[in-house]
């Protein structure tokens, strides 16, 4: 058995739990070395009158003070619309915004001249919340849209919703979330000869890092070379935003010929970097008497922050996954993104997906409660189904093939004993006084690929030395996730290798240029393809120099169990896979190569809003039981069963650690993490103190996870499926869960409850619903 598909050891697993592993602020300081820090905007909004830098410079320790009048280059950037300035010029637009930059001696002498620097300015009222946007009209981009076949005739949409046994409509909140990386963001800049530049950053784009840093510095990308070896966690927090901290460090050592360090303090990051975005969504929905869906309209709103960053495509990705795993006949989803004094939020895991998964598996949910049935029953009713011209049609268009939704569904509430549990629930709650209990059932659809189609390539470069051993650099990124390890599987198994004879090599711009970030779940599908393509140029080149080695038909030869051989060919034994190298070698036959792959079947017209901008979809199932306290409002996890169509795996424990931790990552989401702002848009929760993010004591008294085999999906490396950001989205079946506990305050009717749904949530809820219920029961018993 080769190296793919066995549950190996993340790669640098000792290094993690001895500490051996380095980070960015775990390497030595250098000679010369300056510690960075940098002055942000006191308001959310306002217009500079002065900057008083007199004191700053004069302070013990301090090199130099730097503004953006220092910039060589632009002063402007932005993945999609370069509107954002690097340090802020006359107009301030959200609290912490870097505004003047210091570099001293130490990190205590630049903080003392931090707060020696004086910004006077006119403050102006800040717009921070999205009803606050859409009453100024304040948004980022024109409105987008989505509109399924069919509906874009008014009439048929029109009389759709007045036709229809049954409509709800209403209003969605769910809130923002902070990615909480361990490691903070990150960077050293090393000035080297002439212009240019070497920057370790903690990054999940060292392409993007070595663009913006050229920009901001006034130079050619080849003066910079940007490196990542790991990241201490990322989530997308360090897809776009790593790189203005890269910026302020390379800033400094190229004005001072000095290495520079930027590592963020815990509350300087949370106050100054983006989150997952908040959403408010205008919905309403007609089904039929079994809840079936006839007609769906979303109107999405995001928070956008103050500058654009990736909010555009986040709120694409939100419109693609409106339906999740459910086929609606007639859909029609908009959305906006407002601009408000925030810091600019961007991605998350995730990426827009979970703020529509949650909002239509919430629909269902309280479609069920209308017409009378278990939730399960209305889900499958309207799951996709594989082959089914009728229901197999996404709203933009792609057809939705290969899947088991069906099977998962039907597999989940057997293995969990979803329908005794939840009988047993709502027995319970008719009878306890004090607790609630819920049980619920979600889905989740994911579609794989960059909706932006350029960024779905990758390259890799492959050495194989004498010895027999293998070097692998490519594009990709390793922030925990395991892509390091899956790829050293992939690479070890086409060479017949035990692992431990490859090595995986820092991510640097030098050896993979113009890569794509680390992120939409696709590290290992490009990048590992682009190794994998390496693998096979050079294993081409063995072969032929193997065949006329030992005198044998090139299918005759064999690379495998780490020695090269050809079945009858001479000598009859083979060779050690080194020792064939090192002849190899000798005849000037070339053991290296580099490797291309481009996602095929990417086909989508943004203008049209129809085609394919998914190679395939990851999909799975959760089962989720919660007790809540009728005086507290406090929730007990109880029990989860979560079931993944992920293929065929290249590393089980991998993909299984995955799974369980994004699954907990979203319960945080939905549950626990709440983002408080002050009115002039200070973010009250700047720690683990005040933003609480599960611990060991929020994850379910009983976890069970398990695969389903999907013997249809033939596509991708090893036949493998992503599974970063799907499990995320299962933790909506915990806020589900929780809905079906309040539900029996409120019988036969929807229940209102936002993101997160905090104990303080919970118990507004518990409250207003045991009033209503009691208003309810008052007037039916007057006269």
């Amino acid at each position: 058995m080769g190296a793919v598909g066995k549950p190996l050891p993340h790669e640098s697993a000792v290094g993690h739990v001895t500490g051996r592993a380095r980070y960015i602020d775990d390497l030595a300081p250098m000679a010369g070395e300056l510690c960075v820090d940098f002055v942000g905007s006191p308001v959310a909004r306002g217009v500079v009158r002065s900057i008083d830098l007199a004191a700053a410079r004069a302070a013990p320790g301090v090199v130099c003070v730097l503004t953006y009048e220092d910039l060589g280059g632009r002063n402007h950037f932005g993945p999609i619309l370069p509107e954002e300035p690097f340090l802020a010029e006359k107009e301030l637009v959200y609290l912490g915004q870097p505004v003047v930059v210091i570099g001293a001696e130490t990190a205590e002498a630049a903080r003392r001249a931090c707060s020696l620097v004086r910004i006077d300015c006119d403050q102006l009222e800040p717009v921070l919340s999205i009803d606050d946007a859409i009453a100024a009209d304040a948004f980022i981009a024109p409105e987008r849209q989505l509109i399924s076949p069919g509906a874009e005739n008014d009439e048929r949409f029109k009389a759709a919703f007045q036709t229809a046994p049954h409509t709800l409509s209403g209003r969605f909140h769910a809130g923002g979330q902070e990615q909480f990386y361990f490691e903070t963001q990150s960077a050293i800049a090393l000035p080297g000869e002439g212009d240019s530049i070497r920057v370790l950053s903690s990054t999940q784009s060292t392409t993007e890092t070595q663009e913006v840093v050229s920009e901001a510095l006034g130079v050619g990308f080849h003066q910079v070379i940007c490196e990542c070896h790991r990241m201490g966690g990322a989530f997308g927090g360090k897809e776009t935003q790593s790189t203005l901290t890269a910026v302020m460090a390379s800033l400094v050592a190229h004005k001072t010929g000095r290495p520079a360090r930027l590592v963020l303090r815990r509350d300087v990051d949370m106050l100054t970097t983006g989150k997952r975005h908040p959403y408010q969504t205008d919905y309403r929905v007609a089904f039929d008497a079994e809840g079936r869906l006839l007609a769906v309209e979303f109107r999405f709103f995001s928070n956008g922050g103050a500058f654009a960053d990736l909010s555009t495509s986040v709120l694409d990705r939100t419109l693609f996954h409106a339906d999740n795993a459910y086929h609606t006949p007639l859909m029609r989803v908009t959305g906006r993104v407002c601009r408000t004094n925030l810091p600019p939020n961007t991605a998350f895991r995730g990426f827009g997906g979970p703020q529509a998964v949650v909002l239509i598996e919430s629909c269902l949910h309280d479609i069920a409660a209308v017409v009378g049935r278990d939730p399960v029953d209305v889900r499958r009713d309207n799951l996709y189904v594989d082959g089914d011209p009728e229901r197999s049609v996404t709203q933009y268009g792609q057809t939705v093939r290969d899947h088991l939704l069906e099977e998962t569904l039907d597999r989940l509430v057997e293995s969990s004993d979803y329908r005794r549990r939840f009988a047993k629930a709502e027995a319970f709650n008719r009878q306890s006084e004090t607790q609630l209990k819920g049980v619920a059932l979600s889905m989740v659809k994911f579609g794989i690929s960059f909706t932006t189609k350029f960024l779905n390539q990758a390259n890799a470069l492959v050495n194989l030395y004498t010895d027999g051993s293998v070097q692998v650099s490519t594009g990709g990124t390793e922030m925990g996730q395991g892509l390091n390890t899956k790829i050293r599987q992939v690479v070890a198994d086409e060479f017949g290798l035990p692992v431990e004879r490859v090595r995986m090599m820092a991510t640097s711009s030098e050896k993979s240029n113009n890569t794509s970030p680390t992120a939409a779940s696709a590290g290992t599908d490009l990048n590992g393809a682009a190794a994998l393509d390496a693998c096979r140029q050079i294993k081409q080149r063995m072969i032929a120099y193997a065949a006329e080695l030992f005198g044998a038909a090139p299918e005759a030869v064999l690379i495998e169990g780490g020695r090269v051989s050809a079945r009858g060919g001479e000598p009859a034994a083979g060779l050690d896979f080194g020792e064939f190298c090192a002849r190899a070698r000798r005849e000037r036959v070339n053991l290296g190569a580099r490797g291309f792959f481009a996602t095929p079947e990417l086909d989508y017209d943004p203008v049209g809003g129809r085609g394919n901008p998914f190679y395939y979809y990851t999909t799975g199932a959760a089962v989720a039981e919660v007790t809540i306290d009728r005086f507290t409002g406090e929730l007990a996890f109880d029990r989860a069963d979560l079931l993944m169509d992920v293929g065929r795996m290249i590393n089980p424990g991998v993909d299984r650690g995955q799974v369980i931790g994004g699954f907990v990552q979203g319960v945080g989401w939905v549950t626990n993490e709440e983002l408080r702002y002050d009115g002039a848009g200070r973010l009250l929760s700047t720690g683990p103190t005040t933003y609480k993010i599960p611990n060991v004591t929020d994850l379910p008294r009983e976890l069970n996870v398990d695969f389903i085999d999907n013997p249809k999906h033939q596509k991708n490396v090893r036949q493998s499926k992503a599974v970063g950001e799907p499990p995320l989205m299962l933790g909506v079946a915990v806020w589900l869960a929780a809905k079906h506990a309040l539900s029996c305050l409120a019988p036969g009717a929807p229940v209102e409850l936002a993101v997160p749904a905090t104990g303080e949530e919970l118990l507004t809820r518990m409250t207003r619903l045991a009033r209503s219920e009691a208003s309810h029961a008052k007037a039916a018993g007057s006269p």
